[in-house]
């Protein structure tokens, strides 16, 4: 099967927007997210209905790469990625075919030696943190994928890395959230009120909580959110077992796909169980339309190809575009908000929604339930932009 979205035929059981019940929890949003939480919030016991109108897994979620990569960009995105990764592989490991899992390891390329040396620095935080990892020479690079261009520094190799295809393992968290007994509602919110949620058809839904995991529409509903759209495009091929072994992405990527402003392309190949390669990425602000652009996609394979030539030998299938909800500080709104009674944040992800979606759900129903977490919340907490104190 190919990365894109498919359409949604599962025997999960909808309830009829007419046939409204109190809850516990509402979840706005059935993308990995918003699944996850409603998955981990009914196995604590409580009464969740999920609302979601479109494709279950269809938004961000279905456009994403399923790469689940540690992160280190600062601690707290270390903590919450490596968490995540150790709840995913307990996950997967129940049906992995099921979620087209693969534990391909990510390959972080240097192109020259100034990136090697953050190869370096990348190795010894990730060591320390208890991440494996080995830097390769080039002898070593080349060996494990001799696609590459000749002439690289290096790169380091993070083995426990993995990947899956996002609209599935959404679809197997929301079915076993179902048989915790949570409902999905197949409508849409139209306003978050003070403990409860106003229905696309006027009528109104009440619960104790309201969790907001709705990606870039969340600000829709909650304008006030210091949440920004980041438009990205990805390409796939037909098929080609073999290509390349390992989910390969050049170090420069840190500094040209998360910079703060202005659109951008980074080298980053995945290798699919399926034989194709889903060829990545770019990064745009201040849009939200959802149309492909060539020039952008264009740029893209040129960035690719300069790093594995053959890859212009290959046939591309079809290109799609989605938008990542970013937070000025790149970590994601995990907690409770002061902008309604009763509301929690479960959003603003940008390009980790996959890998951070399970550590978000238990790190949200931990601060719900005030039970302990294995990290701390703090980093992630809504009131660092809305101000301390002020969250009801």
């Amino acid at each position: 099967m190919s990365i894109s979205a498919h359409r949604d035929s599962s025997p999960m059981t909808a309830i009829n927007a007419k046939a409204k019940a109190d809850a516990d929890v509402i979840v706005i949003g059935a993308g990995i997210v918003g699944a996850a939480c409603a998955d981990a919030l009914s196995a604590r016991g409580l009464r969740v209905t999920i609302i979601e109108a479109q494709e279950i897994g269809g938004g961000a979620t279905a456009a994403g790469m399923g790469h689940l990569v540690v992160m280190d960009d600062n601690p707290a995105e270390l903590a919450l990625t490596a968490w995540s990764l150790q709840l995913w592989k307990a996950f997967v490991a129940e049906q992995p075919d099921r979620h087209e899992y693969s534990n391909c390891g990510t390959l972080w390329i240097a192109a020259d030696e100034e990136e090697l040396a953050a190869a370096r620095g990348k190795a010894h935080t990730l060591s320390t943190y208890g991440v494996a990892c080995t830097l390769l020479d080039p002898a070593a690079l080349y060996a494990r994928e001799p696609q590459l261009r000749p002439g690289l520094a290096g790169g380091l190799l993070v083995g426990g890395d993995t990947l899956v295809y996002p609209p599935k393992s959404t679809r197997i968290l929301l079915e076993r959230a179902l048989h915790q007994g949570a409902t999905l509602l197949r409508t849409s919110a139209s306003q978050i009120e003070d403990h409860g949620v106003l229905l696309a058809d006027g009528s109104r839904l009440r619960a104790t909580h309201i969790v907001l995991a709705a990606g870039s529409h969340s600000s829709e509903l909650l304008p006030d959110l210091p949440l920004q759209a980041k438009k990205g495009h990805l390409l796939i091929t037909d098929r080609y077992p073999g290509f390349i072994q390992h989910q390969l992405v050049e170090l420069g990527y840190i500094k040209s796909a998360h910079a703060a402003s202005g659109d951008s392309v980074a080298f980053n190949l995945q290798p699919r169980p399926t034989g194709q390669i889903l060829i990545g990425s770019s990064r745009q602000f201040d849009t939200v339309d959802p149309a492909v652009e060539p020039a952008m996609m264009a740029r893209m394979l040129r960035h690719a190809a300069s790093f594995t030539p053959g890859l212009r030998e290959l046939n591309i299938l079809r290109c799609w575009t989605g938008l990542r909800a970013a937070t000025p500080d790149g970590l994601p709104l995990i907690g409770p908000s002061h902008l309604r009674r009763g509301l929690w944040l479960a959003t603003g992800h940008e390009g980790l929604g996959i890998t951070t979606s399970l550590a978000t759900a238990r790190l949200l129903a931990a601060q719900m339930l005030n039970e302990s977490a294995a990290i701390s919340a703090t980093p992630y907490l809504p009131s660092r932009f809305e101000g301390a104190g002020q969250h009801a």
